[in-house]
């Protein structure tokens, strides 16, 4: 049997911290400076695991070339 669960391709914004690392408040904050990737759908907003992902890659690419300049 298949549950609908397992259909989702978005998260609300407490699994999406969850999921980061992250308290739901920071996470709130970041979408408000639209530093994350989100999906408004009226005041909820949703976010999408492979945005994340493609997210956390681009963070971390970031800080690699921070930390080569800085040395």
């Amino acid at each position: 049997m298949i549950y609908m669960e397992n259909l989702r391709t978005t998260m609300k914004a407490k699994e999406a911290a969850t999921y980061l690392g992250i308290s739901y408040w920071l996470l709130l904050e970041l979408v408000k400076q639209r530093k994350v990737p989100c999906i408004t759908v009226g005041n909820r907003k949703l976010f999408r695991k492979d945005s994340l992902d493609c997210w956390l890659n681009e963070q971390e690419a970031s800080s690699l070339e921070q930390a080569k300049t800085t040395i």
